[in-house]
């Protein structure tokens, strides 16, 4: 095991030797060896803190990371990586950061989009009234998030949005909540019983044991464009605006949305990584040309980080390490 401190947090120092301080034995073994990450500057102005975590701790150093600017470009980590990437697009996308928030990598897509901003509202802020669509992504916890939406507020601003002709787009967890009701009446994600939805949609959810996870092709119901996406939930939804699907799955309706397609709901992640849907998806929010390629600025992205990686670290010892 390599323990990897990130210095652009601070105080990594204190973290490394604190770490090494309250380890038990078996946990001290078991690591090889530390990593300084995302260091910005000249490496060389931190070979004293280099060395003095070497020597409060008796691990050996690999390397020193220096920061790599075309991170941005990779699938998020966390949520908090996703909000730092707000950028000045005229078409303002704003998803809301539920505390349960699952599957946030669905914004990568668009965050990279030119011309568009995205931005991950915290807890307490509102939803800006300039906003063109705002995302209610997914959840570990569908009735836990609606009650945490409802704290914030989010609720009474949705409603506004709606009213002004705002856009909404909930997502697997999201679709959910913007039903009239969400029910658990076995306790699968937490206390059995039901809540009120957002009201958004008429549609109502039942949480059901069963969970789906697959890939699938999916054919868009506005555009009929085809898109690559993929289904991990539980739960059943149905009602009247199914009857007006998001997309088409091998010849079902998937998701729902209202007869003025301002409001939609779908179970599928991932469908922001197909170019062509995404360009068109945004267009209609009044975006101009943003084509792209995501996976190639991936796939770019990563080799230019193995590059990287290779020209910092000890690549020789690590390999060592982990015989």
């Amino acid at each position: 095991m390599i323990l990897i401190g990130d210095i652009d947090r601070g105080g990594v120092i204190a973290q490394m030797a604190g770490t090494a301080a309250v380890l038990g034995q078996e946990d001290l073994n078991a690591i090889k060896g530390f990593v300084i990450n995302k260091f910005r500057g000249d490496p060389q102005l931190f070979e004293d803190g280099y060395e003095m975590i070497s020597e409060h701790t008796g691990w050996p150093g690999f390397g020193v990371v220096p920061w790599f600017p075309d991170a941005w470009k990779l699938p998020a980590e966390d949520a908090l990586d996703i909000a730092s990437r707000r950028g000045d697009g005229a078409v303002r996308i704003v998803c809301l950061g539920l505390s349960r928030i699952a599957n946030f990598d669905d914004l990568d897509p668009l965050a990279q989009a030119t011309g568009v901003s995205v931005e991950v509202l915290r807890a307490g802020q509102p939803i800006p009234g300039d906003a063109d669509l705002v995302i209610l992504p997914g959840s570990k916890s569908t009735r836990g998030d609606l009650a945490f939406l409802r704290e914030q507020g989010w609720d009474i601003d949705l409603t506004a949005h709606h009213r002004r002709g705002g856009r909404v787009l909930g997502i697997c967890g999201g679709f959910q909540m913007l039903g009239r009701m969400v029910h658990d009446p076995d306790g699968i994600e937490g206390p059995a019983g039901s809540s009120p939805g957002l009201g958004l949609l008429d549609v109502e959810t039942v949480m059901t044991g069963d969970k789906r996870l697959t890939e699938t092709d999916a054919v868009h119901a506005a555009t009929g464009l085809s898109f690559t996406g993929y289904e991990i939930h539980i739960g059943r939804t149905e009602g009247a605006d199914r009857d007006r699907p998001f997309a088409h799955v091998a010849g079902r309706a998937e998701g729902a949305q209202t007869a003025d397609g301002r409001v939609a709901g779908s179970y599928l992640h991932g469908m922001f990584r197909d170019d062509a849907f995404r360009a068109a998806f945004l267009r209609a929010l009044g975006a101009g040309d943003t084509q792209g390629a995501y996976a190639a600025t991936v796939d770019t992205a990563l080799d230019d980080l193995a590059t990287h990686l290779e020209s910092h670290l000890d690549v020789e010892g690590l390999i060592g390490a982990a015989r």
